[in-house]
């Protein structure tokens, strides 16, 4: 017993030469690993009742895991900071550690809010179906619109936990209050910045694209992939990927094939021999039109639209629901008439003539 008594008399005498600030700091990290431990084991339980289901349910407790940690450790600051002997400096340090927190909690939230009801109402309309116009217009204006929405945030979130830095807010004032040359150079260096954040809100609002589009740019024909806050990824058609920014599409002219509908109008050209006998030509590709899948039943029509000396061009037109589909159904066409024409009329195939004349003898000559 001796000796345990003098075992707890040289625990308190080390115990006594510590700071004073040793004490509320063990329990003020104490308080955070409990809030850390209390959020795991809320959302653990949270997890065993919600289950595998993925409806809004799952959805929300997915993106809320994260931001609802720092809601407990904000909560256990705020409960435990006011009750401990802190030092001054502590106070003033952990005070405004707590107003960055929540700053940054808000802005996260916002962030997340705006994400998850995007989502579900992206959810509804759905794109891989042939007839998708209204359903690419609404996904393209929501995702634009949430991505500009999250870099707003993300710039006034910024903004405030850096405005609660004093030495911050002095230059704000010494900078607006020179608003000369500083000025001008922080406008000139955030122009592109903000030009594709306007562009991207044009883009949302009047849609001269849109995701799965049809377009060809700069010479490249693919389709609309992905848009971002500040630059558009274009699938190319050998599976390339152009990135362009987005006031590129408001600035510079381009092709979209897809702005009103996905029907598009193919055509095919055989130049061919004068004596090819146009009016069968036309039946044959009716038929095989008509025939073919890829036709949506709209367009189809031959017309000898050039001659020369040497062959005459025939020009096929034929519609399709999509852009691919043409492209298919203009191959289809052009190796089937191809194809007829060699068995049935050979000789509607393109070929030179020339003349030979033999020379009639004069008189004289042996």
């Amino acid at each position: 017993m001796e000796q345990i008594a003098r075992l707890l008399d040289a625990v308190d005498a080390t115990v006594a030469t510590w700071p004073d600030w040793i004490g509320p700091g063990v329990v003020l990290v104490a308080a955070l690993l409990l809030a850390v431990a209390l959020h795991g084991l809320t959302f653990f339980a949270l997890r065993r009742i919600a289950g595998t289901r993925a409806g809004i349910l799952g959805s929300m407790l997915r993106r809320a895991r994260r931001p609802t940690r720092l809601g407990f450790v904000l909560a256990a600051l705020a409960i435990v900071v006011p009750r401990l002997d802190l030092p001054y400096r502590w106070q003033g340090w952990l005070g405004h550690l707590f107003l960055i927190l929540l700053i940054v909690l808000v802005g996260w939230t916002a962030i997340l809010l705006t994400r998850h009801f995007s989502d579900r109402a992206i959810r509804k309309h759905r794109m891989d179906t042939d007839d998708n116009l209204a359903a690419r217009k609404f996904v393209t204006q929501v995702r634009v619109l949430r991505r500009t929405a999250t870099i707003l945030l993300v710039i006034f979130t910024a903004s405030a936990v850096l405005l609660t830095f004093d030495a911050v807010q002095e230059y704000g004032v010494s900078l607006f209050a020179s608003a000369g040359a500083a000025g001008l150079i922080l406008g000139l260096a955030a122009r592109p910045v903000l030009a594709n954040l306007i562009a991207g809100i044009q883009i949302a609002i009047t849609q001269p694209i849109r995701l799965e589009d049809v377009v060809i740019v700069d010479g490249e024909w693919g389709w609309i992939e992905d848009i971002h806050a500040t630059y558009v990824v274009v699938r190319i058609w050998d599976w390339r990927r152009m990135v362009v920014p987005l006031s590129y599409f408001i600035e510079q002219p381009f092709q979209n094939w897809t702005r009103e509908s996905a029907s598009i109008i193919g055509s095919v050209y055989w130049y061919l021999d004068y004596t090819v006998p146009v009016a069968e030509v036309r039946a044959k590709l009716e038929e095989i039109i008509r025939s073919s899948p890829y036709w949506d039943g709209q367009v189809v029509n031959l017309q000898v639209t050039d001659a020369d000396k040497d062959t005459i061009a025939l020009r096929g037109l034929m519609s399709a629901r999509t852009s691919p589909q043409a492209w298919d159904l203009r191959c289809e066409i052009r190796e089937k008439i191809i194809a007829w024409l060699q068995a049935t009329h050979p000789e509607a195939l393109p070929r030179l003539r020339g003349e030979l004349a033999m020379a009639t003898p004069q008189t004289g000559d042996p």
